[in-house]
């Protein structure tokens, strides 16, 4: 009987989020193919896409951009943790950790509906960004840098990680790496996340899971330290 290395050539489930066609070098999300995104839809365009099946109207759009920014500080006991661990350990544990740190503190972390898990996403989406920006400052002997709600995701993350207003040229490129990094289909972390999901756990253990998985040198870890 033949087997599989991993989970090569096994159906796990399946997807309408993500399709990756690596012998036509084709990314395609909910059906748009992503050289249909990049320079004309932004990261946060992106996102709304994946989660809600559709690319936003300008009102959705601007209401998303709106509560993205709302969610950007961390809770005061989360940003004190990350100052206490950046300099002792690698920034794929400290992310790990720090997720995991925010379940704590979000009201909602227990609550498994729909809209629930929305505004989780929303919020994660916002503070994985703050949790990086901070534990690298803290790790070079800086202090963090408020979020600028004035800012998009991307120019907001490059203004708190180096504490200045990034060209426009530059964010625009950054915002281009964050939609190609958006959904990679059934990947170790995707996979992973599933899994814990599917134990009716919470998302923060969900997320939590997947980043553990990405930071094996099997998946991310060589890129992600």
């Amino acid at each position: 009987m033949a087997t599989s290395r991993g989970l090569e050539d096994v159906v796990a489930g399946t997807t309408a989020l993500c399709l990756i066609d690596g012998k036509k070098g084709r990314l395609i999300y909910r059906g748009i193919d992503i050289h249909d995104m990049i320079g004309r839809a932004s990261f946060e365009e992106t996102a709304y896409l994946l989660w809600f099946g559709a690319l936003p109207t300008r009102s959705q759009l601007d209401d998303l951009n709106r509560k993205l920014a709302a969610e950007r500080r961390l809770p005061a006991e989360v940003q004190l943790l990350l100052q206490s661990v950046a300099k002792k350990s690698s920034p794929m544990a400290a992310l790990r950790t720090a997720v995991s740190a925010l379940a704590i503190y979000d009201p909602e972390a227990e609550d498994p509906s729909r809209e629930a898990n929305v505004r989780k996403a929303i919020r994660m989406t916002a503070r994985v960004a703050t949790i990086i920006s901070d534990y690298h400052r803290f790790r070079n002997h800086q202090d963090p840098i408020a979020p600028d709600p004035s800012l998009g995701h991307a120019a907001n993350f490059l203004y708190t990680l180096t504490g200045r207003i990034p060209d426009p040229s530059v964010a625009g490129m950054f915002d281009a790496c964050l939609i190609l990094h958006a959904d990679h289909e059934f990947n170790a972390s995707t996979f992973a996340a599933r899994v814990t999901a599917a134990t009716l756990s919470d998302a923060y253990s969900a997320v939590t899971s997947a980043i553990g998985a990405l930071k094996g040198p099997l998946h991310g870890g060589p890129t992600s330290r």
